[in-house]
């Protein structure tokens, strides 16, 4: 083994895993890419047995056995309780000498900044915000939902435009070409007959994410109600991060607000101009930045500051992953 193996960097989510191994310099030794991970439907041992197998992949390929500190930001540790239950079972597998667990979103947060301080407000399939300063003090929603008062994200912006596409063909709600639009993507006639296809599962569950595209097409093309639907999810962005900076006495300091997750990495301009509107009357010091980074950089840097590793480390693994 040529270098000191300092950090296993995991980011796992609800669809993909990837993982890294950065040596001691900041350099990365390797990376693989795993499945999903979700605790909540097979358990947590059967997550971290699946996650286990692309950790070996990259153990294997950097020629180690272990590291000094694991950093694995992963999806569904919405509460201390399920960190530490997380965080247990990975300690139990010996990848390294500590092992700190955060929420995914927190990768997508230190990705995007020079040193751990900022909010990110993440909008994939669901929408989640965290905060943080250097001194360790963080600010978090529990992002579970609507039982956790969140709306957005694109799972909820889909059941958002079949609500009211299907109102408007009943009769029960405003007129929108909604009721046009999002049946037509499957190559149906009407709301009714997407409504049955849902129903019956004909169109699989799982094809529901691909109305919000269609949502802001439709948008796009002027239609008031999907406009206004899109203007509901910008408040809820600027919302969460607004308060997120208020816990965090952040509001009167220039602070980063990164934007990740799919919904928001795709620039719809209603969406993104709406953002930027709402955030200079409610928090004029935020600065909006769209953050594509890898999320597992963000892991990696978030190792890198627990083990107190100096700057040009820090610079070094960034231009690993942003050549």
């Amino acid at each position: 083994m040529g270098m000191t193996a300092r950090v296993l960097a995991v980011d796992a989510g609800n669809s993909k895993t990837d993982v890294a191994v950065v040596a001691a310099d900041g350099s990365v030794l390797a990376t693989a890419r795993g499945g999903e991970f979700r605790p909540p439907v097979v358990g947590v041992e059967a997550a971290v047995d699946q996650l286990a197998e692309t950790v070996e992949r990259a153990f294997t390929a950097a020629g180690v056995t272990s590291v000094d500190h694991v950093s694995a930001c992963l999806a569904n540790a919405d509460f201390p309780v399920e960190e530490e239950r997380l965080a247990s079972a990975l300690h139990a597998r010996a990848w390294g000498t500590d092992v700190a667990v955060r929420n995914d979103t927190f990768a997508i947060l230190r990705a995007g900044v020079t040193e751990p301080r900022g909010v990110a407000v993440v909008c994939g399939a669901g929408i989640n915000c965290v905060g943080m300063r250097p001194d360790g003090r963080t600010a978090r929603f529990p992002a579970l939902g609507r039982i956790s008062g969140d709306w957005g994200g694109g799972w909820g912006l889909a059941e958002e435009a079949l609500w009211h596409a299907a109102r408007a063909e009943d009769g029960r709600g405003t007129p929108t070409s909604l009721a046009r639009t999002l049946p037509a993507h499957f190559g149906l006639p009407s709301m009714y007959a997407l409504i049955e296809a849902l129903h019956l599962e004909d169109i699989p569950p799982a094809r529901r994410h691909e109305l919000t595209p269609v949502l802001f097409a439709t948008a796009a093309d002027g239609d008031p109600v999907a406009r206004a639907v899109v203007d509901r999810l910008a408040d809820e962005v600027v919302t969460m991060a607004t308060v997120a900076l208020t816990r965090l006495d952040l509001l009167e300091e220039e602070t980063p607000v990164l934007l990740g997750g799919g919904v928001l990495a795709a620039r719809h301009p209603q969406l993104t101009d709406g953002i930027q509107s709402l955030l200079t009357s409610h928090a004029p010091k935020a600065v909006p930045k769209v953050v594509t980074a890898s999320p597992v950089l963000g892991a990696a840097l978030l190792g890198l500051d627990a083990t107190g590793a100096p700057t040009e480390t820090h610079t070094r693994l960034r231009q690993h992953f942003e050549p």
